[in-house]
């Protein structure tokens, strides 16, 4: 992992944090938006440390092709919409047949736009476009965090009486909206609002919950942006002045898995940085 910080290591199989060794070489763990940049670089960090993970992506060739990046044997693909209550359903019952349980869940599939509430001619907001966002970023991360922690319930405790982790993935966009993200910045907030909740509604049947903020990465998409528009808003971070790297994404994944005592807690990954309104 990130050579900066030494007392956290992946080895295959295991998560090693200060001497503590958590073994996730037979656990089963669902990716949404798995396919691609976080997403993927979660399912990187989770087959590295032994873990068998199954995708959840739209893209289909993007799916086939992280499978045959990642490995056949250690990494599966399911095509699906996370906002349909039926997709979700039937691939989380395809999971259980064929693996038998369900310990990890980290969703990271999401959209984003760009629309003002009203636009320059006095227009406003598209609702169907406000409210695909919704369905597909929040309704999306419910739906699967509802299948998995159903499918979970069911898993024997293991030595620290815990069942299964579900990490879902906010944005610093959730606390410094700038404009035209209206209809994002709603999602991610409403994703923030729901991690205590959901975190106490389980916390009988051993689940945890957590929530990633993360800032700026270095996704495909950012890198697509031309260079002056990269070197704007990198200049706005205050340590280390640069983009995330997708890694650093995985890295924290693997500490919220193996940090038993980390709960209903949402976790800014940003360099410090404060979104300035535009």
């Amino acid at each position: 992992m990130g050579s900066g910080n030494s007392s956290f290591r992946i080895s295959p199989g295991n998560l090693i944090n200060n001497g503590v060794i958590v073994n996730i070489s037979k656990k089963i763990a669902v990716v949404t938006g798995g396919a691609s940049g976080l997403g993927l670089a979660a399912s990187k960090m989770l087959i590295n440390a032994g873990a068998t993970v199954v995708i959840f992506d739209m893209n289909a060739s993007a799916g086939a092709q992280a499978v045959a990046d990642l490995g056949s044997k250690s990494s599966h693909f399911i095509q699906l919409d996370v906002s349909s209550g039926h997709d979700v359903e039937v691939a989380f019952k395809r999971v259980l047949k064929d693996f038998g349980q369900v310990d990890i869940c980290v969703n990271c599939a999401g959209i984003g736009i760009a629309a003002k509430t009203v636009d320059r001619e006095g227009q406003p907001h598209d609702l169907d476009l406000y409210r695909k966002v919704i369905e597909v970023n929040l309704i999306g991360t419910f739906n699967v965090a509802r299948c998995a922690a159903a499918a979970m319930a069911k898993n024997e405790s293991d030595e620290k009486t815990e069942r299964g982790v579900i990490i879902n993935t906010a944005s610093i966009a959730a606390f410094d909206g700038q404009m035209g993200q209206v209809a994002y910045s709603s999602t991610k907030g409403g994703i923030v609002g729901m991690t205590l909740p959901m975190a106490r509604d389980l916390a009988k049947q051993g689940i945890r919950v957590n929530t990633i903020a993360p800032g700026v990465m270095a996704t495909p998409l950012m890198l697509a942006a031309p260079q002056n528009v990269q070197d704007g808003i990198v200049a706005n971070i205050p340590f280390p002045q640069r983009l995330g790297e997708p890694s650093e994404f995985g890295q924290l994944v693997g500490h919220i898995v193996e940090n038993s005592y980390l709960n209903g807690e949402t976790i800014r990954l940003d360099g410090g940085v404060r979104m300035q309104p535009r």
